[in-house]
Parts: C-alpha cells; sequence; structure tokens
C-alpha cells in the first residue's frame, strides 16, 4: 500500500511536470522524451527495491535512488509553483463568473512565463543533483579549526588532530578517488587521526576491497577509532542471532587489522614530553531508534575532571544529551553521524543550512557551549543518494592550543 501511494504521488507531479512542457513547448517529442526518462527512473527505483536479490546502498540500488530523486525533487518543485497558479486561476474564474453570471464558469490558461520560471526554477536542483553523483561525492574538502584551552598540557600546544567519519565503504565504487582522500588525509601530517564511526553500511565483507587502501592512513601517534549505528548489522534481516554476532565481531578485526584502536567505552592516554591527554571512545549511542550501545561512565572509569580529554562519540546527539554536563568535563567531541544530510547551502562564515538541521542542534562544524567543543564532521563517504550537494565530504584538522581564546 505504501509504495502504491508512492506511486500515486509521483504520478500527480509528472501531471503538472508536462503541463509546463506542454505550456511552453507544441514539439510533443520533447515532453514524450521528458515522460520516458521520468517513468524509467520510477521503474528502476521500484524493481531494486523489491526485485529478487536487491540489498543494502551499494551499486545499482544507490544509483536508482540518485536518479529518482535528480527527477523527484525538480518536479515537487514546480508543482508548488504550478499548483499554486492553478489556485490563482480558479479565483479569477470564480470572481469572473460571481461578476458575470450570465456566462459560464471558465478558468484561464496556463501562462507560459509561469510555467517557463517553474521549469528553470527546476532545472538547478536537477542539474545540482546530477552533478552530486558524479563529482561532488568525491569534492573532499579540508577544514581547519584552532581551539584554545587554559588547562591544555603545554606539551601539547599546537597539537594536530585529523578526524574523518562515516567512511560507509558499501557505497564506494572506485578505488582512485578514495586513495586520492586517503593521500589527502595523510598530507595533513597531525600527530593523531581519529574515526567516529559507520565504517561500513550493513556487514564487514564491504571493507573486503577497501582494507588496503584504509590501513595506509598513518599519524605519529596513531588511528583511534569508534562504532556507528551501521556498524552493528542492525539494519539487515540475519538468520540467526550468531551469524549477527559474527559480523560484528569481523568488523572488529577488520579496524584491528589496518592498524586501528578501536576504543569499545574505554580509554587511551597520548603521552608527549612526560604529559598526557585522554583519548575517550564510547561505542554509539543516539536518540530515537538509534542503537544505544554508549557507556560513558565506563569509558571514563578512572579519569579525573581535571584530565584534559578528547571524546569519540558517533551520534552528536549524546554530546546534548549527555557529555556537555558531564561534570568530567569532556574538553572537545568528536562527532559525526548527520553526513550533513549530503545536502545542503555552505558560505563558509556566512550561511550554513541543510534540512538536517531540524533533526540535529549539531549537524556540521564546531559549535561550544560551557566552554567545551563538540566537531561534526560531515562525513567522508555517502549512503543512499550516491552524492553530495553543497555539503562535501570533509576531513576535519583540529589544532590544540595552550590559553585563552583570542578576542
Amino acid at each position: 500500500m505504501r509504495w502504491i501511494i508512492f506511486v500515486a504521488i509521483y504520478v500527480v507531479l509528472d501531471i503538472y511536470a508536462y503541463q509546463a512542457f506542454k505550456t511552453i513547448t507544441r514539439h510533443s517529442w520533447i515532453y514524450y522524451i521528458y515522460l520516458f526518462f521520468s517513468l524509467l527512473a520510477l521503474g528502476n527505483l521500484l524493481y531494486q527495491f523489491n526485485g529478487p536479490g536487491n540489498e543494502g546502498w551499494s551499486g545499482a540500488r544507490s544509483y536508482s535512488v540518485g536518479f529518482f530523486l535528480a527527477f523527484f525533487v525538480p518536479k515537487l518543485l514546480m508543482f508548488f509553483l504550478l499548483f499554486g497558479e492553478d489556485l490563482v486561476r480558479v479565483l479569477v474564474g470564480a470572481g469572473k463568473k460571481l461578476a458575470q453570471s450570465n456566462k459560464d464558469f471558465s478558468i484561464p490558461g496556463r501562462r507560459k512565463f509561469i510555467s517557463q520560471i517553474a521549469l528553470g526554477l527546476a532545472a538547478i536542483p536537477f542539474a545540482s543533483l546530477l552533478y552530486g553523483m558524479y563529482q561532488g561525492r568525491y569534492n573532499y574538502k579540508v577544514l581547519k579549526y584552532v581551539l584554545y584551552f587554559d588547562d591544555l598540557p603545554d606539551a601539547f600546544d599546537k597539537y594536530r588532530i585529523t578526524q574523518i567519519s562515516d567512511i560507509h565503504s558499501g557505497s564506494f565504487d572506485n578505488p582512485e578517488k578514495i586513495k586520492y582522500g586517503i593521500d589527502l588525509i595523510n598530507e595533513q601530517e597531525s600527530d593523531v587521526i581519529t574515526f567516529t564511526g559507520d565504517l561500513v553500511n550493513n556487514k564487514a565483507s564491504e571493507m573486503d576491497d577497501w582494507k588496503g587502501i584504509f590501513s595506509q592512513l598513518k599519524a605519529k601517534d596513531g588511528v583511534y577509532s569508534v562504532l556507528g549505528n551501521h556498524d552493528y548489522g542492525d539494519y539487515v534481516d540475519w538468520e540467526s542471532s550468531e551469524a549477527k554476532k559474527a559480523n560484528l565481531d569481523a568488523l572488529k578485526k577488520v579496524h584491528a587489522d589496518m592498524g586501528w584502536n578501536l576504543l569499545l567505552n574505554e580509554h587511551r592516554y597520548l603521552e608527549k614530553d612526560g604529559q598526557r591527554i585522554a583519548l575517550v571512545g564510547v561505542e554509539n549511542w543516539g536518540i530515537g531508534g538509534f542503537k544505544k550501545a554508549g557507556d560513558l561512565d565506563r569509558a571514563a572509569a578512572s579519569l579525573q575532571a581535571e584530565d584534559f580529554k578528547v571524546l569519540l562519540s558517533h551520534d552528536p546527539s549524546y554530546w546534548q544529551e549527555r557529555i556537555k554536563k558531564d561534570e568530567k568535563h569532556y574538553h572537545l567531541t568528536l562527532s559525526g553521524h548527520t553526513h550533513g544530510m549530503q545536502f545542503g547551502i555552505e558560505i563558509p562564515g556566512w550561511f550554513k543550512w541543510s534540512p538536517v538541521q531540524y533533526r540535529y542542534e549539531n549537524w556540521a562544524g564546531i559549535y561550544e557551549e560551557f566552554g567545551r567543543y563538540i566537531n561534526v564532521n560531515r562525513g567522508f563517504g555517502f549512503l543512499a543518494y550516491p552524492g553530495r550537494v553543497g555539503i562535501w565530504p570533509e576531513i576535519s584538522v583540529i589544532e590544540l592550543r595552550k590559553g585563552p581564546k583570542p578576542a
């Protein structure tokens, strides 16, 4: 029934889009070609999600979502414009009927320039979504931040942390582009590299073709990682609970095979010149129906409030719910999870918007409350829609500085 309703909505939107094409041109072949590709995108989506042997978010299924969105989003925009025009046309027709009761009720025809505006505006998301699929998803950006702390140990002044998140290796299909991203991370020459969860979409086997590339990540103090909600295999119908556990065990082994230090509700110390800071890692904890395996008390057992702490926590909602108010004082939290919805508008230093901000208070970049910071990484990979528009894949580089924040 849900699919029937879904198709009905899509057909209604197609009717409006068809009318726009018909209004601006008499060449019927133009709108017939449009309808062909629009229905092809719908049919492919239905097949990928209901046909045999299709699962996960990789390959053809992922592309079916991308092409569907490239048609659906522009049509939705056109619908609001043309439906608004329909309301005006009905009101004008009703006004004329009331003014001249002896005449038949009639609705004025569509205005060509309204349809031209609708199609012109619709072309923007259409082109953007296609660009995001073929270029935007590998358009890696290195975002650099400097954060100041009065109680940072002297030896860690100018200490650099590189953070990546949300790899989602099951969505990848271009080893050269991924290798470029890995090289870009290593070029930052940070003291430590951190990964904040969602290595795969669902299964540990998704990393089989990518372990060699990601094992090339190197930093003086090592690579540290935590699990994200997708890493637990919760979105797969396993044949048994044992199979699900075996998948999680295999994924943990992948971290070890790559030389990464996976933190499972535990902490490690990073030492320099006789001083140290604590790197704390919690398992996933998220609001709503997301996995709640994070245990902050266990992870920070034996740590004191005066210890300088950097915390890895996949879902930023844990920061709002617990971390930022905790009496042990977590100086910096590194999170991911939101992907910035892989869609939005950002003008650095001026404007930042994405629909995901209506779900998450902290969704991209640096936030500060109570003198405590969180960085929400926009993600290295992508999921479902195989691209990015405006919210580019991110490599965060955070430099810790000793002293007060400059005025």
